[in-house]
Order: C-alpha cells, then sequence, then structure tokens
C-alpha cells in the first residue's frame, strides 16, 4: 500500500523515480481504508531532504501511511524557504485536537546546548506532553531521542569526547521484541551525534527495555515497555551520502573533524561511502508501523495517556 501525501510535495517526484508507492492526497480520498494516520516533526533544517528520507522508509510498507507534517513554530527556521513550510507545514495550534496512531521526532543540530536553551524548547515540551494522549506510539531519532528521555524520565545527555560519525555494528539485547523482528544478529546503522546518553542510566529506569547496543556508539534502540515511547540515538533514515556531506561541511568550516568511520571504500574519504545499513532501517520503521497498526485504537478517541 502506498504512503499518502500533500499533492504537490517535492518529496513526490524523487520517491516515485525509487519505485516507492507513494499516493497524493487528492487519489486517496477515494479509498474506502482507514490509513495510519502519523504525524512528523522535522525539527531538521534540511527539512525537504528529512522529509524525503522518512517518507522513503514509511513508504516501504503494505499498509496506507496519512502522513502529516509538524513544525516547531516558535524556530525560525534558516535553511528552508517559508513557503515551503507554509504550504506544506502544520503547527501544533492546528493540529492539537487530533489524534494519530504514530509520531516521528527527528533530531536536530542543538546537541550542544543545554535542553532548556533550545529556542523551541517549551513548545517541544508541550508537543511531547500532549503525544501521550493523543499518539498511540512514538518514534524519537537521535536528539529527539535524547529530549524526549529527558522529558520523560530525567536521564541527561552527556558529552562525548568526540563527534561520532560513521557506520557502527550493533548487537541485539531482545531477539523478540517486535521492533527487532526479522533483524540479524549483527546489524549496521548510523550515528552522527555529539552527545550520548548512558546505559546504566536507562537500566536504572523500570519503565524501559533496552533493545539494542553498540560497543563503540553505546545505546542504538530503548523502548518504553508498553511500546508507546521508542528511541533510536542513531540515524537510520540517512542516505548514502549524507555523512558524507556532513564531514564536508564541518571540514569547510575548518572544524577539527574526523571522517566518519567504517563508512569510505577503504576508509578513504576520496572514494565513495558504502551504504550497509539500508535494510536494517526499512526494517525498522516496518516493525514500527506493524506494531502500530497491531496495537493503536480503530477509534484514535480511545488514546488515552
Amino acid at each position: 500500500m502506498p504512503i499518502k501525501v500533500p499533492d504537490g510535495l517535492p518529496a513526490i517526484q524523487l520517491l516515485n523515480k525509487e519505485n516507492i508507492f507513494v499516493i497524493p492526497e487528492s487519489r486517496a480520498v477515494s479509498q474506502d481504508i482507514r490509513p495510519l494516520k502519523v504525524l512528523i516533526l522535522n525539527l531538521m533544517p534540511t527539512k525537504a531532504e528529512t522529509e524525503t528520507q522518512l517518507l522513503r522508509l514509511l513508504g516501504n510498507t503494505p499498509l496506507q501511511i496519512e502522513a502529516e507534517l509538524l513544525q516547531a513554530w516558535t524556530h525560525q527556521s534558516k535553511n528552508t524557504p517559508e513557503e515551503h513550510l507554509l504550504k506544506f507545514y502544520r503547527t501544533f495550534e492546528e493540529i492539537e485536537e487530533n489524534r494519530y496512531d504514530g509520531m516521528v521526532v527527528t533530531g536536530a543540530p542543538v546537541e550542544q546546548m543545554p535542553f532548556e536553551q533550545v529556542d523551541y524548547w517549551p513548545e517541544l515540551c508541550r508537543i511531547l506532553d500532549w503525544s501521550a494522549g493523543h499518539v498511540w506510539s512514538v518514534l524519537h531519532i537521535c536528539w529527539g531521542a535524547q529530549a524526549a528521555l529527558y522529558r520523560y524520565y530525567g536521564i541527561q545527555k552527556v558529552t562525548l569526547p568526540k563527534k561520532l560519525s560513521g557506520i557502527y555494528s550493533h548487537r541485539l539485547l531482545n531477539e523478540n521484541h517486535p521492533l527487532v523482528r526479522g533483524f540479524d544478529e549483527e546489524f549496521f546503522a548510523p550515528h552522527s551525534r555529539y552527545t550520548g546518553v548512558r546505559i546504566e542510566d536507562l537500566e536504572q529506569v523500570p519503565e524501559l527495555e533496552l533493545l539494542s547496543v553498540s560497543n563503540e556508539a553505546g545505546l542504538y534502540l530503548a523502548a518504553s515497555r508498553n511500546g508507546r515511547r521508542i528511541f533510536v540515538t542513531g540515524h537510520s533514515e540517512y542516505d548514502k551520502d549524507t555523512l558524507d556531506n556532513e564531514y564536508r561541511r564541518d571540514i569547510a568550516k575548518a572544524l577539527a573533524i574526523d571522517p566518519p568511520v567504517n563508512y569510505y571504500r577503504h576508509g578513504d574519504p576520496s572514494l565513495s561511502p558504502v551504504m550497509r545499513w539500508k535494510g536494517h532501517a526499512h526494517l525498522l520503521f516496518s516493525n514500527w508501523l506493524n506494531y502500530v497498526y497491531q496495537e493503536t485504537p480503530f477509534d484514535l478517541h480511545e488514546i488515552v495517556e
């Protein structure tokens, strides 16, 4: 089944070229099927790129997905044209009365700031608190995961000795959890961050279950035991060249940065990257959507905290 998106969204053309089944809203209204309603809170500066990455993964499923884009209205975006935001994004006030099967909260390049110093932190807290009674399951990514762990459980992020950037090997801690069905015993995923969370801090919270960790990158995947809050510290949605683009950007800023590890052929930044996380990324998102599909109430008004 396709993913339903607003008519005219720029990601449609690219996703169609990649054989991702996308259906415009005008066509979907004629189908007598209740789609899964998924809200995407996009906090990344390169919003169009992130939209495409997430819609690619959400669209690779037999389920029909109705995706809706949400912005942090209290933040002035410097990298996305205002007309794009006005046309395709909604504000919290516009969706506050709605309910959703799932929500994705993206990362954001603000991890080196204290949470309370982020200009849209009060708005984000309001959205996270609201989601408990209006969204069945929320998938938090990278800084979005750190922010939610701090908001819900008081788990503070910690600064790493240097930027963690590259493709890292991970192992499973619970092979029977619905989120990791079909995962290999060892799988790869990208990380790109200056901060992290301590595994031992999560282990002190009975409501949380650790699902996957890495010897080099630490925590990768955790979830609340009721399955309604998912925390992914990496970026499995990244394109093949995303880490390369970030590395070139940092070099241009004269930052003291190492090349992403386990990423370029033969470890040489002059050679092309090797993509080894695509299958895992699709499986993670399809597992999450399948879980949401199986567990969410048909009447979304039955969602309660």
